[in-house]
């Protein structure tokens, strides 16, 4: 009986690892540019040596959805988004480029152009971009960024930096344990001329009606499990039952 209960335990163990993964998913269904994790179960058998007696439930997350959200108009000048498979580079905590499909930004007192999440916005040869004091900050199609100055005698603008823009295949990235997107190409990405669309973010792809699905589906999954793991202490104590009598 302890086979059919550490079976049954496993695959409690993985039902609630899937659950944390949909329950993320959900929770980020308001989020802009999120994107979606895939999830699913194999059958894991029991290595050693011997016959495959036992096989365990394996959860993991093989990919994620890179499919685009919805286009949810701001009208704000510093929220853009890309079209088709177009993607922006920012700088992640931890010192390196991460790539977002829409950034709604603002500029910090030492003028950096940074996200929402604070993140830095790099320009085309990778580095943070800076913007000195200006009245005005506009961002065109293709990146460019340019700035009215604060002490302008005219309303003439000018060309201060362009944004990073690459266009990778979407089967070379993958997200990381931190939530931010990366390449796994070797070397840099080089600069695509990627579209840009200003005053517009791009929504979640998160399915809610799918998701609360998939929620009820793995509580059933994981009653399932908790119902075998009861049938297996009842099928011990019979068992000792028997032992006793004989």
């Amino acid at each position: 009986m302890d086979r059919m209960l550490y079976i049954a335990m496993s695959g409690a163990k993985e039902v609630m690892l899937s659950q944390a993964n949909n329950a993320n998913n959900l929770a980020n269904a308001n989020t802009d540019g999120f994107k979606q994790d895939f999830n699913q179960f194999r059958a894991q058998h029991m290595e050693g040596p011997g016959w495959h007696t036992r096989t365990y439930a394996l959860d993991e997350r093989p990919a994620t959805d890179f499919t685009p959200g919805a286009v949810k108009v701001t009208g704000r000048d510093l929220d853009m988004m890309t079209k088709e498979n177009g993607f922006i580079g920012i700088q992640a905590p931890d010192g390196t480029e991460a790539l977002v499909r829409s950034a709604s930004m603002h500029v910090t007192q030492e003028g950096d152009l940074v996200n929402v999440n604070g993140d830095p916005i790099l320009n085309e040869g990778g580095a943070p971009i800076n913007i000195p004091p200006a009245k005005a900050i506009e961002i065109g199609d293709d990146g460019t960024i340019s700035f009215l100055p604060a002490d302008a005698p005219n309303n003439l603008m000018v060309v201060l930096d362009q944004v990073r823009m690459v266009s990778p295949d979407v089967k070379n990235l993958e997200k990381g344990l931190d939530g931010y997107i990366r390449s796994t190409e070797d070397g840099e990405l080089p600069q695509a001329p990627v579209q840009l669309v200003s005053g517009a973010l791009e929504s979640s792809n998160v399915n809610t009606v799918e998701a609360l699905t998939n929620m009820i589906e793995l509580s059933r999954k994981y009653e399932m499990q908790i119902k075998m793991m009861s049938t297996s202490k009842t099928h011990a104590q019979k068992s000792d039952s028997l032992v006793k009598l004989s």
